[in-house]
């Protein structure tokens, strides 16, 4: 899955260029062109830092789920999670945010962040980086979703640090050029980014319903058990097939 994180976070730095590239031209810089460059890819990688721990939280979700009984259907949620942030208005999900109380942490985070952007140093750039990845952004929601179905915490992780390194080229570049994309083609590709939640979502749902296509859905295998109690038969591999030797 970490490829599929990659990708998606590639192909959505379009949409981090139309939503945060403002962020990311405002930063404070160095007459350094040394320190300039580093400072850049500091802030980059404190944005990778966050979404690999959110991804981690996911982890932690989606392996409760599955302990509950929820393994195949963890990516059919993913699928229908992702869905459900294309179609649900921008409105709509702040309201739900500020129900849950979460208006009051992003108000301490921007307020950080104030701090930082008044003391240009490459650690506050780093935490620049760190609080930023914080910001409500429906692109990291919809990677987070897909994020519930990875296979276990550091698999969550990992697909979320991929999909952060894929937005990094385009930030950076964006960062360090002062302007790479012309801004009526920011909002062009900002649009096209619901199109790719939406196949990526179908993806999820596909694989989700175990079609039994190799890679793509895989076939949820049956596994039986003995009965409580009652030792299981040793199987021993030859070249004509599996056959079952009696336990001792």
């Amino acid at each position: 899955m970490l490829w599929a994180g990659f990708l998606f976070g590639v192909l959505g730095s379009f949409h981090c260029v139309g939503m945060c590239g403002a962020i990311a031209l405002a930063l404070p810089g160095s007459s350094s062109r040394g320190r300039y460059g580093a400072g850049r890819v500091l802030y980059n990688l404190g944005r990778v830092t966050t979404y690999s721990l959110l991804g981690a939280t996911a982890g932690l979700l989606g392996q409760g789920l599955r302990v509950a009984g929820w393994q195949q259907g963890l990516s059919l949620l993913s699928g229908a999670l992702i869905l459900g942030l294309v179609v649900t208005p921008k409105r709509w999900q702040s309201r739900g945010a500020a129900s849950l109380g979460l208006d009051v942490v992003l108000a301490q985070v921007r307020s950080r962040l104030g701090y930082f952007y008044r003391h240009p140093s490459l650690g506050a750039l780093y935490a620049t980086g760190v609080l930023n990845g914080l910001l409500p952004c429906g692109l990291v929601y919809v990677a987070l979703a897909g994020a519930l179905s990875a296979p276990g915490v550091a698999g969550a992780a990992g697909y979320m640090a991929f999909f952060g390194l894929g937005t990094v080229p385009l930030m950076l570049a964006l960062s360090l050029t002062g302007q790479l994309v012309p801004l009526g083609w920011r909002g062009r590709l900002r649009r096209a980014v619901p199109v790719l939640a939406a196949v990526l979502a179908g993806l999820f749902i596909v694989r989700g319903l175990g079609l039994g296509i190799p890679y793509l859905s895989p076939q949820m295998g049956s596994v039986t058990t003995a009965p409580a109690g009652q030792p299981q038969p040793a199987s021993v591999h030859y070249c004509q097939g599996p056959v079952e030797t009696p336990a001792e």
